[in-house]
């Protein structure tokens, strides 16, 4: 080889090793997978105040969504000025939802963004709503800017500085549970279920705001839509009371909807290989698995399997060929076969944790399951039951309920009241 050859080899390599690397992102609620997959990343199975924290971050409020990672900076929402307190909550008019940006090397916060509520068509700070309050929609990104949804407020957009683009309305009703559906991206348009304020899944410019299609009678429908392909074709897909529906997310129109569960349904149907959706919900606790690629009413004929067990606020997750998930009351951790929907196992979770609000994340072989008040359980990602640890902060006892985002084998796990970045 060429002594100049040679060497000019050297100095490209020396440039390459030199040049920062891409980051990793998870843009959107649940991540990349939009079932909360992160397989390749290798993140601590321990860690407390001390032990594995990179940094940790006070945040300007509560909130419940969870966090979002793109290009080194972290995205997530929080409310503050009313409601901070169910004893007194204080003056509705006072309430802001605030989109607030950090850094993902350093943790400080880059900008903090506040878009006052409107608080005449504001639920009050009771019941099912004071259990994950007024932020509990996560917002998603791309190079394009943020896009946020705080319900009767309205959906926002922000430039990647912070700018504010637009905010548009898309409905004033409420609910005695609350609001949480997050934006989806598809092409030119941000699209949201807006099934509680205003009856429908309304796509918008990411632009202007202005509205390019309406999907209305969406029927008692708290969950995230997700985009599969099927059949060579791009789908959205939602799961409401009666029925799973499949709209073209370019247009608006239903394509087919199949057989749903017979009630209110909070969890996110999640894709399952390329050419079936898993949907869970209701009360009862259901969970059924549907062939796409379906055309017009295909009812019972794409309906897989159907159990009955399942949740009623968390979606499930999926790793080598099963599907894990855990009751958000019942302290049951589940793991069922995806094809056939068969049992492995069903756990009672010990020390017995409340309420889980939050799903679940499997990276490396190993369930993070966030608890509100009992810290996050990992778990074995296999047919076999094993709690492998529980980590708690002691300093930092307030509620969990977002799902952790993970990124450059590092967890992002938000609470009421910080943000951590949890490595080695």
């Amino acid at each position: 080889m060429p002594r100049n050859f040679a060497q000019l080899l050297c100095l490209l390599a020396v440039v390459f090793l030199t040049l920062p690397l891409q980051a990793e992102n998870w843009p959107r609620f649940r991540g990349p997978s939009q079932a909360g997959i992160a397989s390749d990343q290798t993140v601590p199975t321990q860690w407390s105040d001390t032990e594995n924290i990179v940094w940790k971050t006070d945040l300007p409020g509560p909130g419940a969504s969870s966090p979002i990672v793109y290009n080194n900076r972290i995205y997530v929402t929080c409310y503050t000025g009313y409601g901070l307190n169910e004893e007194e909550p204080g003056d509705k008019a006072n309430l802001k939802r605030n989109l607030v940006c950090i850094d993902q090397q350093s943790g400080k916060i880059v900008w903090n963004k506040e878009i006052p509520a409107d608080a005449e068509h504001t639920g009050d700070f009771s019941g099912f709503v004071a259990l994950h309050g007024f932020a509990s929609s996560t917002p998603i990104v791309d190079d394009t800017g943020i896009y946020v949804y705080y319900g009767t407020t309205g959906a926002a957009a922000y430039d990647l500085d912070g700018t504010h683009r637009w905010t548009v309305s898309l409905g004033d009703k409420t609910h005695g549970f609350g609001t949480a559906n997050s934006p989806v991206l598809y092409d030119d348009l941000v699209i949201l279920n807006a099934g509680v304020e205003g009856n429908a899944i309304v796509a918008l410019d990411k632009k202007t705001g202005n509205q390019v299609w309406k999907h209305e009678g969406v029927n008692r429908s708290w969950n995230t839509p997700i985009l599969v392909k099927a059949n060579g074709r791009d789908e959205l897909i939602y799961s409401e009371q009666g029925a799973v529906r499949c709209l073209n997310p370019a247009t608006g129109e239903e394509l087919w909807h199949s057989k749903g569960i017979d009630d209110y349904i909070c969890p996110s149907v999640i894709p399952i290989g390329d050419d079936m959706i898993v949907a869970m919900g209701a009360r009862k606790n259901t969970t059924i698995a549907i062939r796409t690629g379906g055309n017009g009413d295909v009812t019972d004929s794409h309906l897989v399997w159907e159990i009955d067990k399942g949740s009623n606020v968390s979606s499930p997750t999926y790793h080598d060929g099963h599907l894990y998930w855990a009751s958000e009351s019942k302290g049951i951790a589940y793991c069922a076969d995806a094809k056939t929907g068969e049992i492995v196992y069903q756990e009672r979770m010990e020390p017995r944790p409340k309420l889980i609000y939050a799903s679940p994340v499997v990276a490396d072989g190993k369930l993070y399951y966030v608890t509100r008040e009992n810290g996050t359980y990992v778990i074995d990602a296999k047919p076999e039951y094993k709690l492998i640890k529980i980590n708690e902060f002691e300093e930092d006892k307030s509620i969990a309920n977002g799902s952790p985002a993970m990124v450059d084998n590092k967890i992002y796990l938000r609470t009421n009241q910080a943000l951590y970045c949890i490595g080695k």
